[in-house]
Order: structure tokens, then sequence, then C-alpha cells
């Protein structure tokens, strides 16, 4: 295992993404199944376990603290505020007013004093950064968060941010086939001394092998997202079967590379795969030390030019505030 800083705590690097057991991709898990894996992922070493106040509409916060309730000392709890469920819908709002109810109502779901790591899940673009991060910095000095983060946001706004309330971590898409926060984020989360927490890792299982076409779900994002319509993802498999025979080349899975590579990329960064399955959390937590020239094979092979598709449909994309390759010459 690999243990990193984390706001100040010691983390396994290798997390826990709780998304995946309430919200997203299809339907949720039983609490019973969730429970299950909650408890296996601690019993096999993870100690960083992340949730937010829109995955399941606060379902999935019920979830991570009534299963973790009694662990509490032994984990480290990330969540977040200013994107929410309002009646059965998505809502960006980033108000001061809203932000405190938000972490009134997680510490209330994840039975909990205080949360160790609280991002601004996006950044509402009406309200000044400012603004959002200054409430929570007075979330912080109320002992109700022990540290505060950001979610898909640019270089500058970490910045800005960061001038207003010291910012702990930022956390961003990021993978083999997601390497915009290269562009400029990974370098200004080292500069102000932050971690940076890559969620989908493994490319929203695409990365993994367990994507080969496009029948979801219909509850499945994955079905709006360019990357996975069927004339992207076919293109898509072309490259992904070289990336598979590197890993199977090298004795490892597919994820197991995907992970690897990522955690080589700087030593602030954390990784916090998503999955219903005991036997990937298994499989993930099992990630080895990987060769720089497997690593290197598998970075040139996978690339913005050779990926096809954004990450996110029209609506998505303008709400993010992270640096896009189209704009840095890819």
């Amino acid at each position: 295992m690999i243990f990193r800083s984390l706001a100040g705590e010691r983390v396994n690097a290798i997390g826990l993404g709780c998304m995946n057991l309430s919200h997203a991709y299809g339907s949720p898990v039983s609490v019973e199944a969730g429970t299950a894996l909650l408890h296996k992922a601690l019993d096999l070493g993870v100690t960083h376990f992340d949730t937010a106040a829109m995955y399941g509409l606060g379902s999935n916060e019920e979830l991570v603290g009534s299963a973790l309730k009694t662990h509490r000392k032994e984990v480290f709890l990330a969540s977040k505020c200013g994107m929410t469920g309002v009646n059965g819908k998505r809502v960006i709002d980033g108000r001061p007013e809203t932000l405190r109810r938000t972490c009134e109502l997680a510490l209330k779901r994840l039975q909990t004093d205080f949360i160790d790591l609280y991002y601004l899940h996006r950044w509402d673009k009406s309200v000044p950064i400012e603004e959002s991060v200054g409430a929570m910095g007075d979330l912080m000095r109320e002992g109700k968060v022990r540290a505060i983060g950001l979610s898909e946001v640019s270089a500058p706004t970490l910045k800005k941010a960061h001038g207003e309330t010291p910012v702990s971590a930022v956390q961003t898409e990021y993978s083999l086939w997601t390497r915009n926060p290269e562009i400029a984020v990974l370098e200004a989360c080292r500069d102000i001394g932050a971690s940076f927490v890559a969620f989908s890792p493994l490319g929203r299982g695409f990365l993994s092998g367990a994507v080969t076409d496009a029948n979801f779900a219909p509850n499945d994002i994955r079905i709006a997202m360019p990357r996975f319509q069927a004339e992207n993802l076919s293109q898509n498999l072309k490259w992904h079967a070289e990336f598979m025979a590197i890993a199977g080349r090298a004795g490892v899975t597919p994820s197991q590379l995907s992970l690897a590579w990522l955690l080589s990329q700087g030593d602030h960064i954390h990784v916090i795969p998503g999955t219903t399955q005991i036997n990937h959390v298994i499989e993930n937590l099992a990630t080895p030390a990987i060769g720089q020239e497997v690593l290197d094979e598998a970075g040139c092979l996978i690339s913005a030019n050779v990926v096809k598709g954004a990450r996110y449909p029209t609506l998505n994309q303008s709400e993010v505030d992270t640096e896009e390759m189209a704009d840095y010459g890819e």
C-alpha cells in the first residue's frame, strides 16, 4: 500500500469513491450490499472514503454514515456541497447559506461531528469563488469541517480561492484518457501544497475493460457522454485493445495499470476508483509497482489526439471550470 498526505492526514493513496453505490451507473445497490462493500474496503486497508450530497440525493451520505459510524476514528471522510438535488433535479448553488445548510445535513447523514475534507462540488459561476470558499472557511473555523477542497476548477480559480481560504485538495477527473489536469492544475496544486484527488481514474469503467458496447441501463449517465456513444466508442475500443495487451505483457490488469500510471504522476496524487463489486476493490488495492517503461508505453499510447469524444455533454461541460485540451493546441 502507498500512504500519502491528504489535508494533513496520512491515508491510503487508493481510496474509495462511493458514488457508484447509490448513483449514476444504473440501479443503486441494496443497503446491505453497499454496507458489506464499505466494510470490506475498510478491512482491506481503505482509509479514504469519498461521497457527496448529490450522490443518490443524500442517500449515499446516509449509507456511508451508517456503515462507518462505528469506525469513525479509523477513516478519512470526504464529502461535497454546492451541487445538490432539489425536487429531484440537480442544482448548482454556491451561496453561503446553501453551503451551510448542505453541510448541516451532511453531518446528520454521515452521523459525525465533523467532515475531514469538504469540497465545493462545482463552482457556481453566479457567485464569486471567494464568497463560496469564504463560507466554507467559516465552517472550518467552527470545527464542522477539517479542511476544504474544490472540484473541477481551473488553476486561476484555485489560486483565487486559495487566496481567500486555504485549499487542501482539488478533485477532478483524471485518467489515462482524461489528461486535462496536466495543463495547469496539477502544478498549481504543487505550488500551493494541495493534494490532487483523481476521480474516475478508470475512465468510468472504460479503461478497466468493462465497457465493450454502448448498451447501458436507461439511468446510466454514460448514455449522454460523447465518448461512450456508439461511433466514438467503436474508435476508442480499437486503441483500448492495445492497452489491454500492454497490461497483459506486464502481468497486471488494465485497472491496475491505470491506477499505477496515475499514482506515478506525482506524490501529491490520490485516486478514488468507485465500484459496486468487492472483487474490484480487492483488485484495485492489489495494484503493484510497475516499471517506468510500461507506464510510459501506456501514457504514450493514450492521448487527447487518440481519444474520441468529449468527456461531458455540452450542458455539463458548461458547468465545469477546468482547462480543456482543445484550448491548448491538442
